[in-house]
């Protein structure tokens, strides 16, 4: 096989290294290289799926630590969730050049295989309620696999289609994968009902408190295995890992250098052991005592990680790593890297980070009744609300309809242009968020905040809706914008960039309500999102823009 004749469909299909890889030409497209996309695509999206929910499994997982009696303070929990979230988003970083490096099958199949660490893990450590905290901490670090599949997922399947159907092509990948939040909030709660393991699985522990789910709830006194939660991504990750490995290709074209396979993962696994350690060290420096030294605020850590982990990166790689890096590193020169970025805070930014915010803001502004002081004039939250909506029957909606609504984003812009598309998602994100912020204001301020709660249920569904179909308008920007060398490098730093959204948005709600003032977050959210019609006014739709409506 050569770089200059058109290979036999068999042996194109057949082959896991494909030298020859032409998508822009139709012939080739609808002869070959459309079966062999779209059989990537469907490999990659349940591999992403899982990628999420292994991901931001601590949020449920948690809450039920909780109802079940393990003997940790709920703000020693909250760390795990911080600690996942950070990871994630910066496991990202050095998953965004991956595939460069090691090829898009190599890099798939391992990254797939490293998510039954944390499930294991995890479901070892839950069985015991007197499990060191440190240990469920490490749990929740390694977690960070699951956020960084999605860098190098996007970036592969980026390079399998044309530009032409860019959007759909990223939009079902992610849209789909992006199922593994709510796939995650509905199965984690249904398989902690039953001893899906055995013996093998551990013995059940008691609810010592009513826990809530989307069919109602479950009684205090209910046998329940938590560990379960860990152990069940098993189930899907060991046959999906073989697909991995036996059904997907790397694209000699995109991926020159990759050399043996074994080489290959030792790139993968020596880049995200960097990852690890640079998480781990600014997560040391984040979080407060006793958990870390808490020298440095989110603001500080964040651009920190970020900034030592391509420097740690650049450092320290070995062999045809460093010339591949450098190469890659030149999507730092390009101004439409940063429009980029900002664009796509926007849209998955906000949808991963109220996927993690809103129980948090369903619990607390609807879980109490807000009375006011007449003598001080301060509220008051100190009464349970007998009529408060249970977050885990509800929180999982959002996330749902961003999720399912993101294909059809990156189907539309494919058919009138990205730029359209994210110019009109981002002005109904800077209303929604302003009108979020003063119902939030109005149910904090009120003895009976669940009439309230259907609008700010309905505001946030538009929130999530916009983000999700911006999300597929960004990715469909990305793939006109940038030659094959840059785009899936740059889709892969944006959803690094905008992962750290999971981490941004609890803090700045969480904050806000503990100050009093719910709706400040989002005011500053709608100021970030009105800035961003501006840059993608001024890049991409003005009369003398850089691009035309990519």
């Amino acid at each position: 096989m050569t770089s200059t004749s058109l290979p036999a469909r068999s042996s194109v299909g057949s082959s896991i290294d494909i030298d020859d890889w032409r998508p822009e030409d139709n012939t080739f497209w609808e002869s070959t290289g459309k079966r062999i996309a779209n059989r990537n695509l469907w490999i990659s999206i349940p591999s992403l799926l899982c990628g999420f929910a292994v991901w931001l499994m601590w949020g449920i997982i948690t809450v039920q630590m909780l109802n079940l009696g393990f003997p940790f303070e709920p703000k020693q929990l909250f760390t795990l969730t911080a600690i996942a979230g950070l990871s994630g988003a910066t496991l990202r970083i050095p998953s965004s050049f991956m595939i460069r490096i090691a090829g898009g099958r190599n890099t798939v199949f391992l990254t797939t295989a490293f998510l039954m660490i944390p499930a294991v893990l995890t479901g070892m450590a839950l069985q015991d309620k007197n499990t060191p905290l440190i240990v469920f901490q490490l749990c929740a670090l390694l977690s960070g696999f699951g956020g960084g599949n999605f860098a190098c997922s996007m970036s592969n399947i980026s390079s399998f289609f044309p530009k032409r159907l860019q959007g759909t092509g990223l939009g079902l990948n992610a849209g789909l994968g992006n199922f593994g939040v709510t796939t995650m909030q509905i199965l984690i709660p249904l398989v902690m009902t039953a001893g899906l393991f055995g013996t093998m699985g551990g013995e059940p522990m008691t609810l010592v408190k009513d826990s809530g789910w989307i069919l109602g709830k479950i009684t205090a006194g209910t046998p329940t295995f938590i560990q379960n939660a860990g152990f069940v991504w098993l189930l899907l990750l060991v046959p999906l890992a073989f697909l991995g490995f036996f059904g997907m290709n790397n694209l000699k074209s995109v991926s020159p250098n990759i050399g043996s396979t074994l080489g290959a993962f030792v790139k993968v696994t020596w880049l995200y052991l960097l990852g690890l350690v640079v998480s781990a060290v600014g997560l040391y420096l984040y979080l407060p005592k006793p958990f870390g030294l808490g020298t440095l605020n989110m603001w500080l850590a964040m651009p920190l990680i970020i900034v030592a982990m391509l420097l740690v990166m650049k450092l320290s790689a070995f062999g045809d790593m460093r010339a591949n890096l450098e190469k890659q590193f030149k999507i730092f020169n390009n101004k439409h890297t940063w429009s980029m970025t900002a664009l796509y805070m926007v849209t998955f930014g906000s949808f991963i980070g109220f996927s993690m915010a809103l129980p948090l803001a369903i619990t607390v502004i609807f879980g109490f009744q807000h009375v006011l002081d007449p003598a001080t004039g301060a509220w008051s939250h100190a009464l349970k609300n007998p009529s408060a909506p249970s977050a885990l029957t509800y929180a999982w909606i959002g996330p749902f309809v961003g999720a399912l609504i993101r294909p059809v984003g990156g189907w539309v812009s494919d058919k009138v242009g990205g730029a359209i598309v994210t110019q009109v998602i981002s002005i109904a994100m800077v209303i929604a968020s302003v009108a979020t912020g003063y119902v939030m204001l109005q149910a904090y301020h009120s003895q009976t905040p669940e009439q309230y709660f259907f609008l700010f249920m309905a505001l946030f569904i538009v929130l999530f809706a916009a983000s999700g179909i911006g999300n597929g308008s960004t990715f469909r920007s990305v793939g006109v914008i940038f030659d094959r060398d840059q785009a899936g490098p740059v889709l892969g730093w944006t959803s690094a960039v905008a992962a750290y959204g999971s981490f941004i948005a609890p803090v700045v709600i969480g904050d806000q309500i503990k100050a009093g003032t719910p709706e400040y977050a989002m005011y500053g959210f709608a100021i970030f999102y009105a800035v961003c019609v501006v840059i993608n006014w001024w890049f991409y739709l003005r009369k003398n823009a850089y691009i035309q409506n990519p």
